[in-house]
C-alpha cells in the first residue's frame, strides 16, 4: 500500500515535548477528548462570526477582528490536536469518539471558510467562492471517509488539506489585518480564496484518484 496510508493524520506537533506535557494535563484535569474536539467547532464559528463582520466595521476594529479570527484558527487546529492525543496516549479514547473527531471538524470548516467569504463581501462573488470551498472540503474529507471504509486506507493527501487550508486563512487574515489600513484587505481575502478553492479541488481530484487505484490494486 501507498505511503500516504494512515490511519492518523500525521501532525509533526504530536512528537513535540510542549504538546506532550499539554496533553498530560488536559488528561489530569479531566477534559476529555470528546468535549476538546466540540470546541474545536466553537472556536471555528467564533473564527467564522469574527471574519463575517468584519465587512461593517471601520478599519481598526476589522484588524482586531481578523486578528481575533486568526486566533480562533489556530485555536480550532490546536483541538483537533489535543483532543486525539488526550484519547489515544492519554488513554480515554472511547466508543463514539470518532464521530466526535470527525462531525466537529465538518462544521468547523464551514463555519470559517463561509466566513471568508462573508468577509469578501464587497466582491460580487465572494460569499460564493467561500460557500464553495466550504463544499470542496466537505468533499476532501468525505473521500477520505469512502476511501477508509471501502478499504484503501486513510488518505491525507494535499496540496490543501485541513492544515494548509487553515494555514491559507490564517495568513490571509493577519495579512487583511495590515491592508484594512491602506483599503487592500478585499484583495488579500479574494487571493486566498482562490488559492484554496483551486487547491481544494486539486486536493479532491488527488484523493479520489489514489483511492481508486488503492482500490484497484487490492487482489
Amino acid at each position: 500500500m501507498s505511503d500516504f496510508e494512515f490511519s492518523r493524520r500525521p501532525i509533526k506537533a504530536r512528537d513535540t515535548r510542549w504538546a506532550a506535557s499539554i496533553a498530560s494535563w488536559l488528561a489530569y484535569s479531566g477534559i476529555r477528548p470528546n468535549l476538546i474536539s466540540v470546541f474545536s467547532a466553537v472556536f471555528a464559528a467564533g473564527a467564522g462570526g469574527c471574519l463575517a463582520a468584519t465587512p461593517y466595521c471601520e478599519a481598526a476594529g476589522a484588524a482586531v477582528l481578523f486578528v481575533t479570527a486568526a486566533l480562533c484558527v489556530q485555536l480550532r487546529l490546536l483541538c483537533n490536536l489535543f483532543d486525539g492525543m488526550v484519547a489515544i496516549e492519554g488513554g480515554f479514547k472511547t466508543k463514539s469518539g470518532e464521530i466526535f473527531n470527525e462531525l466537529p471538524d465538518r462544521f468547523a470548516d464551514a463555519f470559517i471558510l463561509t466566513g471568508l467569504g462573508y468577509a469578501s463581501s464587497m466582491w460580487p462573488y465572494g460569499p460564493t467562492l467561500g460557500w464553495l470551498a466550504t463544499a470542496l472540503a466537505l468533499g476532501t474529507a468525505y473521500v477520505r471517509a469512502l476511501g477508509a471504509a471501502a478499504g484503501a486506507g486513510q488518505c491525507f493527501l494535499g496540496p490543501m488539506a485541513k492544515q494548509h487550508r487553515m494555514a491559507v486563512v490564517t495568513a490571509a487574515s493577519l495579512a487583511a489585518a495590515a491592508a484594512c489600513f491602506a483599503d487592500w484587505q478585499a484583495w488579500v481575502l479574494m487571493a486566498a480564496l482562490v488559492i484554496l478553492v483551486a487547491g481544494t479541488a486539486a486536493t479532491l481530484l488527488r484523493r479520489t484518484r489514489w483511492v481508486v487505484r488503492a482500490l484497484e490494486a487490492k487482489p
